[in-house]
């Protein structure tokens, strides 16, 4: 549809994208860009990580039980942006 993307093409997308947000705004937008990757990378792996940990039988929770509590990080060893985050947990009867 639109063809194959030469030189000439992507110095005009660059220089459009300077024009719009601005040489000093790039950097910050990347590096935010870099940190959202890294979330979600972590994101990935820690879900990948639990489901693999995951040894207990499906079945209906225990009301004694208490969840344990998890720390997502935004990037490996910032921990000044780790919060705490608790999971739902489904009190719907079917």
């Amino acid at each position: 549809m639109f063809g194959r993307l030469g030189a000439p093409e992507i110095i005009l997308i660059l220089v459009v994208i300077i024009l719009l947000f601005g040489a000093k705004k790039l950097p910050d937008m990347a590096r935010s860009l870099g940190k959202s990757a890294r979330i979600l990378k972590s994101e990935a792996k820690a879900m990948k990580d639990e489901n693999k940990s995951s040894t207990t039988p499906a079945g209906p929770p225990n009301d004694d039980e208490q969840p344990s509590q998890r720390t997502i990080q935004a990037a490996p060893g910032d921990v000044t942006s780790s919060r705490p985050v608790n999971e739902p947990t489904d009190t719907t009867k079917r």
